[in-house]
């Protein structure tokens, strides 16, 4: 650990322990806050996992962090970040370096009206009570705050350390409806139909025994094995109605202000 990142860690620490609300009982080390203790750990079933989380900041969510550049943005669910901004708070299940606080989603041990903005970004399929995460990220975000919250649809299981719940438009909605106004609902980009048409051909493809994976080509999928975003620009990409994207989206994005 270097000193400057050192240094950032200890300022941006200093900065969440004011946010922490007084009866939760944690483990301070140099690197992190860490709220999971073997109790909680136990009675949630909280097991290790080698799986590693780590992805980057899409538009959305790098509009937000500049938006917010002297405000501070809670990461719910962060993963493992390669880069460390001072405005956001990684919070995770599992202490990566970057992670700031160590703790479960459906109880955030931070005061209400702590963050100006929440992102929860691949997360919710993970957790195993989407609603008490959905009332406790809202509970955190200020008034007039902005969460932007991404979840899976039709994506294949992928557990960090676990997958529970898909979610639907719908589903989203209900999620967060009783807590925020929903300003928007939409398929973004890295949602849409192909990224689960090519999840789940290439995941059949390479699961297949290599003297059956020629006779699978040929049934005329072998254009579709390649990167997502290779199609994104085709026309039978481009030209799916608003509403065959949402039947068939990968995921499904909400935007949501606190009221």
């Amino acid at each position: 650990m270097n000193q400057i990142f050192q240094n950032k860690k200890k300022k941006k620490l200093d900065r969440i322990r004011t946010l922490l609300k007084n009866e939760d009982t944690y483990e301070e080390t140099e690197l992190h806050f860490n709220f999971l203790n073997p109790n909680i750990r136990e009675i949630y079933g909280l097991a290790d996992s080698e799986n590693v989380s780590s992805h980057e900041y899409d538009e959305f969510a790098q509009e937000i962090i500049r938006v917010q550049e002297d405000g501070l943005i809670l990461d719910c669910g962060s993963g493992k970040r390669n880069k460390y901004l001072d405005n956001v708070v990684n919070f995770e299940i599992v202490p990566y370096e970057s992670t700031d606080v160590v703790g479960l989603g459906e109880s955030l041990p931070f005061m209400d009206n702590s963050f100006d903005a929440v992102l929860s970004l691949n997360v919710l399929e993970h957790v195993k009570n989407p609603f008490l995460c959905a009332a406790e990220i809202s509970r955190v975000l200020k008034p007039e705050g902005k969460l932007y919250c991404v979840a899976a649809f039709l994506q294949p299981v992928h557990a960090f350390p676990d997958h529970y719940f898909n979610m639907t438009k719908g589903g989203m909605k209900l999620l967060f409806e009783q807590h925020l106004h929903i300003d928007e609902q939409k398929i973004i980009q890295s949602g849409l139909p192909i990224f689960s048409l090519t999840w789940m051909l290439q995941r059949w493809y390479h699961s297949l025994p290599h003297s059956q994976k020629d006779q699978f080509l040929k049934k005329r999928v072998k254009d579709l094995i390649g990167s997502p975003t290779d199609y994104l620009t085709e026309d039978f990409v481009t030209n799916l109605p608003k509403e065959v994207n949402e039947e068939l989206a990968s995921t499904t994005a909400l935007f949501a202000t606190k009221k």
